[in-house]
């Protein structure tokens, strides 16, 4: 397994739009964590970008579960970027 590192941005009023989805978004993060997958993940303040790091076998592995999320299929997360992450401590 590799880590990976999520960078992307929300959309205008990404607060108030994502309502609807937030607890579907939340529960499946919490899968994800459970499995191992999602080191950690969320939103810096003002809610303008998303931060996240991932353990998973490959860069599309990730780009895969993140256009699964209900963020992205809805327009609430609008850029995502993934780079491989090399930890150093």
């Amino acid at each position: 397994m590799a880590r990976f590192v999520l960078w992307g941005t929300y959309c205008e009023n990404a607060l108030e739009k994502r309502a609807p989805f937030r607890e579907a978004h939340l529960r499946r993060l919490a899968t994800l964590k459970q499995q191992g997958i999602l080191i950690t993940l969320g939103p810096t303040e003002g809610s303008s970008h998303v931060f996240g790091i991932f353990e998973e076998a490959s860069l599309d592995a990730v780009r895969k579960l993140l256009e699964q999320d209900v963020y992205w299929k809805e327009g609430i997360w609008t850029a995502l970027e993934v780079y491989p992450w090399i930890q150093a401590f």
